[in-house]
């Protein structure tokens, strides 16, 4: 049985003011091109499939596809570790938002140097702070995909809350 799509709560920018212009606040911010616009999108995909938002992963999906990314490389962004299909400074920026968003394996640091010093070999200052501003971008929409549950789409200009 398929049930209909329905958000679980009303467009949030409608119920907090300033709440867009924090969001737009941000997309400029991790929008100043020091990493790749790709990048940036690989890393929403990932926090979005880690927190098992359906919202979040429809969205990222259909913005890579849009952007040209093939099929695999999308698909393949679940298992990156082992897929051929990424750079070294994707990798590195995949491993930085796994860090943040699942609690380490060995219940040790989250961030491990080692893991700063790989992202820092690709990445110079200003492109280390946009990526943590992107994992953090995604961080501040992720309660309202996961709580709100609003309706997936692929494009933001979609209607996806009610």
């Amino acid at each position: 049985m398929t049930k209909t799509a329905a958000p679980r709560m009303q467009d949030p920018t409608e119920l907090l003011p300033g709440m867009a212009e924090v969001s737009a606040s941000l997309f400029r911010a991790v929008g100043n091109r020091s990493v790749p616009r790709t990048t940036i999108s690989l890393v929403h995909l990932r926090a979005g499939q880690i927190v098992g938002s359906t919202y979040l992963t429809v969205l990222h999906s259909s913005s890579l596809r849009k952007a040209g990314e093939s099929e695999e490389r999308i698909t393949a962004v679940a298992s990156w570790q082992d897929a051929p299909y990424f750079t070294e400074a994707e990798r590195a920026a995949l491993a930085l938002v796994e860090a943040v968003w699942q609690p380490s394996s060995s219940g040790g640091e989250r961030v491990p140097d080692e893991l700063y010093a790989r992202a820092a070999e690709h990445y110079d200052d200003t492109a280390l702070a946009t990526l943590v501003a992107a994992i953090g971008q995604i961080g501040f929409f992720i309660p309202f995909a996961v709580i709100g549950k609003p309706v997936p789409v692929s494009s933001l200009a979609h209607q996806q809350w009610s």
